[in-house]
Formats: structure tokens, C-alpha cells, sequence
């Protein structure tokens, strides 16, 4: 368990000049921010909320990423004896692990204090068969996201995927249903990314090789990211006679899937990273890539994409998720989630699409510019000055 107190400081950045945010009594507003199950995106982004906001004064309580069985359903528990909570706040701020509904009940004092619930991810949309999350840890959330003020997900395609998979499971439910309750959500709800951190943003040097390009895979090295089409791909580029060179990093596990094993043996000496690359050293292997390839069959937002984006890459991405959010078509090849070596040919003939306007010097990365921290922090701000 880890607890910060951070008060205010001078922006980092003298262009901003941020209007002091006071209470009624005058003094600067006091946020609580509760990360239940503190993963690396969710420590990223409360760390630039409170690195990019100091006309608030901060108070965060977070829980390390591990049993997550425990962690989603016992969190109130674990906090519940925090002498920090009797403090006097203005706003909650909690993710979307957080049981704030258990924990407002433990602690009454916080019933008063309006609460922002924030969405990386929900329940109802993770793959099934992997052990992930049942209907315990679905309804936490939904009773979170009922005992908030504002509802706020990190793309369209996250909450349209909670909205209904909220509706759905109330309507399996055998009796006593309340009308009107995934409405009620749903009108109080709004999209507001995880911000591009203002350090991905620097300009990369030189322009690619269109006979030899190097292809990011940037994604946690699980199922759900889809290592074996990775593998689909790559082989298929091997048989093609392609010049490819590769980037593969992400974060691993005790356990991860063979389809890597296979993709290292396959590879060899064209792979150029391997593995995890530390936080100070991973905007510069963004940015001496090409393209960043994803091929995800789960990913709320796409961070990791669109980070590579901003550091110069052309995205490769399927048809589906959050993509069509934030790409235009012509980044994007077609999605067949039950054909995976058909999907392969498709993102293979976009690779070779690229190689050749490349040549002609008709491609470059979209602007993301409008996902950045410099573009959100005004909306985060108004968010948290309005609730």
C-alpha cells in the first residue's frame, strides 16, 4: 500500500499559467485520488495528473497490481483504517477497480464528497476463458460508477462496451431490477483519454528506409494482445521475401505465450529490441522505428500506439477496438477475428501499401496532437473544477 500527500508547486512549464482553484474557504482544493489496482498505464496517468495540475493539492492512495480476485473486491477494506481519509476533501477521484460505493459506506465522512470514477478499462469486455473477471467484479464496478458524480472512460469504445455490457448482465437477472440504471450512467458519463505524455512528442531524426523498414510491437506480452498473429504476420513477411527489421518490447510476465519463443527463433538477428526497455530509454526506440503494428484482439485505448504515433511512427492496426477513434481508414487493414492468417494478409498487403508510398513520399504518422497532454489538461481541469 502506498500513500503520497503532494501539495502545490510552480507548472513545470511556464507557458502555463493555470488559474488557482480555491474552495469556498479559499484555500486550493484538495483532491483524493484512489488507484486500486495500480497498474503501470493507471500510475502513468495519475502521476501526469499530479505533475500537470499542482493548483491542487493531492492525496493518493494506491494498491499494488497483484490478486486481482482480492484486490478489486477487497480494496475498500484494505484503505478502510487510513487515518488519511479523514481529511477534508473536495473531490475523489478513483479508478474504476475502486469499490467506492463499499468504501463511501465504510467511511461516511466521504459520503458528502463528490467522486470522479475513471475507466482504463471495464469488466464486461476482457476475453473469456483466461481466469479474468466474473460478475462479482463487474458489479463493482457498476455500483462505482453509480455512486459517482461523473463517469469518465478513456475512449468511445470503452464505454460503449460497459454501457452495454451493464445492460446485458441486468438483464439476465432474474428479478427486482430498478429501471433506468445504465441510463443513468450513461448521462453522466464522457470520453477524455489517457494524455500522450509531453515527452513522446520530440521530433525523431532522419526518414525511414522504404527497403528496409522497422516494425514496433509495443503491447504486454499476453493472449489478449495477440502474440500468435503476430507470428502469423511475421512468418507470412518471412515467406514474402520482405526486407523487415523488428522492434519487439512490451511488458512481461512469469508466464507468457509460446508464440514469442517461436517469433525470437523465426527472427534472429532482423529483431533489433527485445524485451522491456526502461522508461528513460523507450521514447528513443520509438522513435527510431518505422511502424508500430498492433494486433491486439483487446486494448481499451491503444496507448502504447498512440505514443509511438506521436514519436514518428505510421500505425498498422486492425479495423476494430478503439482504432477507428483515433486513425483514419487508410492506417488501418481489415478486421477477421475468427481468421487469423487472413488478417495476417491483409496487414501484410497494408506493409507492402506503405513500402511503396514511402517511395513516392505520399505517407506520414497522423497528427495526434489533440491526444496530448498540452491538448487534454484544459478538460481534465475543467472536470475537475466543475464536479
Amino acid at each position: 500500500m502506498d500513500i503520497n500527500r503532494s501539495g502545490p508547486g510552480e507548472p513545470r512549464k511556464k507557458r502555463f499559467r493555470p488559474p488557482r482553484s480555491f474552495n469556498q474557504a479559499g484555500t486550493l482544493r484538495k483532491i483524493l485520488l484512489l488507484s486500486a489496482y495500480d497498474a503501470v498505464s493507471h500510475r502513468t496517468w495519475r502521476q501526469t495528473l499530479i505533475d500537470g495540475l499542482p493548483e491542487f493539492q493531492w492525496t493518493t492512495l494506491v494498491l499494488p497490481p497483484r490478486h486481482f480476485s482480492w484486490r478489486i473486491r477487497g480494496n475498500a477494506l484494505s484503505w478502510s483504517r487510513q487515518e488519511v481519509l479523514d481529511g477534508d476533501f473536495d473531490l475523489i477521484v478513483a479508478t474504476s477497480m475502486t469499490d467506492l460505493a463499499s468504501l463511501k459506506g465504510i467511511r461516511p465522512e466521504l459520503c458528502g464528497v463528490p467522486a470522479i470514477v475513471y475507466f482504463h478499462e471495464n469488466q464486461f469486455d476482457y476475453p473469456k476463458g483466461r481466469g479474468r473477471p466474473g460478475v462479482e467484479a463487474q458489479m463493482v464496478t457498476l455500483y462505482s460508477a453509480l455512486a459517482a458524480e461523473k463517469v469518465v472512460f478513456n475512449s468511445r469504445h470503452n464505454m460503449e462496451g460497459f454501457l452495454s455490457g451493464a445492460g446485458a448482465l441486468l438483464g439476465k437477472l432474474p428479478d427486482c431490477v430498478p429501471p433506468g440504471v445504465v441510463s443513468s450512467i450513461a448521462d453522466r458519463s464522457e470520453v477524455i483519454p489517457v494524455p500522450i505524455r509531453d515527452q513522446f512528442y520530440e521530433p525523431r531524426c532522419g526518414m525511414p528506409d522504404p527497403s528496409s523498414p522497422t516494425v514496433l510491437w509495443n503491447h504486454r506480452w499476453e493472449y489478449d494482445k495477440g502474440p500468435d498473429r503476430l507470428l502469423r504476420l511475421a512468418e507470412l513477411v518471412d515467406r514474402s521475401g520482405l526486407d523487415v527489421r523488428y522492434r519487439i518490447t512490451g511488458q512481461q510476465f512469469r508466464q507468457r505465450p509460446a508464440a514469442f519463443d517461436r517469433i525470437q527463433d523465426l527472427l534472429g538477428d532482423r529483431i533489433l529490441t527485445w524485451g522491456h526497455v526502461d522508461d528513460p530509454e523507450y521514447p528513443g526506440v520509438l522513435r527510431d522505428s518505422d511502424i508500430v503494428l498492433s494486433t491486439a484482439m483487446h486494448d481499451f485505448q491503444g496507448l502504447a500506439v498512440l505514443e509511438a504515433v506521436a514519436a514518428g511512427c505510421v500505425p498498422l492496426v486492425p479495423d476494430r477496438l478503439a482504432y477507428p477513434e483515433w486513425f483514419s481508414e487508410c492506417y488501418r487493414y481489415p478486421s477477421h477475428p475468427q481468421n487469423p492468417a487472413g488478417e495476417a494478409r491483409c496487414a501484410v498487403n497494408k506493409l507492402n501499401e506503405y513500402m511503396d508510398k514511402w517511395r513516392n513520399n505520399e505517407i506520414e504518422p497522423p497528427d495526434v496532437s489533440r491526444l496530448g497532454w498540452t491538448s487534454l489538461r484544459p478538460r481534465y481541469l475543467d472536470l475537475f473544477t466543475s464536479v
